[in-house]
């Protein structure tokens, strides 16, 4: 076997990005996607990302919504986006929004998936870049708690998840939101 045949074999592999600061889920989910089939990247902030993208073009990300010193995923994947527009990206949260899932898709990602997600729940969302009109819709109305809660995230989303900017624009303290948001953590 020459060298080239591995380069080639190499280049066959779809290549993943994962950017995700928690380093054991990192970890965990890379060796999955390797048995998978994966050539996998990892990244735990922006300038990893600017940075493993000035010598790759994965065709996947996945991509973590928070990321620690509170960054958003939503800067990745519009960085993503703007490196390759085919690149199929999927945000995974703890912290699930319709108001962050809105914006994770106007800012390119594919599909949006609240944490617990596995392996397989990853790979088929690759798979639904089209929408589903089969999904069912349903005619309850919101509640008051889960209009609040969309109304924090869209904030958070609003600033970049600066939780001192967004309790000021919510007429709240910094720690009464941080405390509803360690409540409705979606684990």
């Amino acid at each position: 076997m020459s060298p080239n045949d591995d380069e080639e074999r190499e280049q066959a592999q779809p290549l993943l990005l994962i950017v995700e600061d928690d380093e054991a889920f990192a970890r965990t989910l890379a060796r999955s996607f390797e048995r998978r089939g994966y050539r996998v990247l990892q990244a735990a902030s922006l300038p990893e990302v600017e940075t493993l993208l000035a010598h790759h073009t994965p065709g996947f990300a996945v991509v973590d919504l928070k990321l620690k010193g509170e960054a958003s995923g939503l800067a990745c994947v519009q960085k993503l986006h703007a490196a390759s527009e085919d690149m199929l990206i999927v945000v995974l949260t703890g912290f699930a929004s319709i108001a962050t899932a809105v914006e994770a898709v106007k800012l390119g990602a594919c599909h949006y998936l609240a944490k617990p997600s596995n392996t397989d729940d990853i790979e088929a969302a690759f798979g639904l870049k089209a929408g589903n009109t089969e999904v069912e819709l349903t005619n309850r109305s919101s509640s008051i708690k889960t209009l609040e809660w969309e109304r924090i995230n869209e904030v958070l989303a609003e600033t970049g998840f600066n939780l001192s900017e967004a309790a000021r624009r919510l007429g709240m303290h910094r720690r009464t939101l941080t405390r509803k948001l360690e409540k409705k953590q979606v684990r």
